[in-house]
């Protein structure tokens, strides 16, 4: 199988070295090259084409989101964007992905091995989901199988009983990933101010979440914000889970909370889609609307089934309008979707699905 090319574009030549180092230690990718800038980075690219740039977005002589542009002008090759956790770098690394990057990874760092062992599986990942993406038709890929990691086993067991009695107050959970943030603007900005509460998992880097949810509060009818420990999950508010840490939807009485909680990575992510389902479908159950979009992998696939048979209603991103079909695959192969649906249509029929 041939292995997935990938030249790296970083004013740092310890990132440089850092990433070429990860990235060579998987037996399916291969560094081609690195560039200290992007004009480095244009010569390397004529002499041979790249499955796959990693660009950080601020370095001399031109920055990364003008490097972007004129790659998808003139080559247009799938972009992961290799950021800081800097507020500043984390804004630029979402407006980047407006210009077309398909994903966003934090830069590898110093750490124990347990930290690296992480970084090489999420950054590993996330480049062989963006050599799938076909950036001129998004929707002519196959993604590959994903090894599978810790289940959501890993952070509660699975429900024994039934969730509790439905009562009169919906809530909605969302996962995505790769094409998620955009899939997630378009859903959230075609729904009112009092749609039911949304608890939402997006696979994206520490930080950048927090960027991410302010950007859509600024564009959305909705309250979008980042959710916190114990936040209430509330009509009229979208909450999305912070990076590198794993929410659960609770139940108290008629009040549903949100708990964000450290934990292993769950079907090789965190958060992770499966571990929001299971807990929505234990203290949700059919009070719950589910929503599975865009991304690489399985995650989110058994969650929606354990929903599904909690009496959730479940909806799946059809092929034809995701970046990466690949979890609303899954969960449609097990058996727990009711609904494929394009993502126009979605929020139409969750509003239809949760009485609003």
């Amino acid at each position: 199988m041939k292995k997935i090319q990938v030249l790296i574009v970083d004013d740092s030549a310890i990132v440089r070295q850092s990433m070429e180092s990860l990235l060579n230690s998987d037996k399916n990718i291969q560094v081609i090259g690195t560039a200290a800038d992007p004009y480095y980075a244009a010569e390397k690219i004529k002499k041979e084409l790249p499955d796959v740039i990693t660009l950080d977005v601020e370095m001399p002589r031109m920055d990364g989101i003008t490097f972007l542009q004129k790659i998808m002008a003139q080559h247009p090759i799938p972009v992961v964007i290799c950021s800081s956790l800097s507020g500043k770098g984390s804004e630029t690394a979402l407006k980047a992905i407006e210009y077309g990057a398909v994903d966003i990874i934090e830069k590898p760092k110093v750490g124990t091995k347990e930290f690296f062992k992480e970084s090489k599986i999420t950054i590993c990942d996330t480049i062989k989901a963006a050599a799938q993406v076909n950036v001129k038709c998004v929707n002519k890929f196959q993604p590959k199988k994903i090894e599978k990691k810790l289940t959501a086993d890993a952070m509660l067991p699975r429900a024994t009983s039934k969730a509790m009695i439905q009562s009169t107050e919906k809530v909605i959970v969302v996962g995505a990933s790769t094409g998620g943030t955009e899939a997630l603007k378009t859903f959230l900005e075609a729904l009112p101010a009092n749609t039911p509460g949304i608890v939402i998992v997006q696979h994206m880097p520490e930080n950048f979440t927090r960027a991410f949810a302010d950007r859509l509060n600024t564009t959305c009818h909705m309250t979008v914000r980042e959710a916190k420990d114990n936040d209430s999950v509330l009509r009229g508010f979208a909450l999305i889970a912070p990076g590198n840490k794993h929410v659960l939807m609770k139940r108290s009485g008629a009040r549903y909370y949100i708990e964000v909680k450290d934990g292993p990575l769950v079907s090789r992510h965190r958060p992770s889609v499966d571990v929001l389902f299971r807990s929505a479908s234990r203290y949700a159950g059919k009070n719950a609307c589910a929503v599975i979009m865009t991304g690489m992998g399985d995650d989110g696939a058994k969650g929606m089934l354990e929903l599904s048979e909690a009496g959730a209603y479940t909806i799946a991103q059809d092929e034809a309008s995701c970046v990466v079909f690949g979890m609303p695959k899954e969960a449609i192969n097990l058996g727990g979707v009711k609904q494929i649906l394009p993502l126009e249509a979605i929020a139409g029929s969750v509003l239809k699905v949760t009485n609003y």
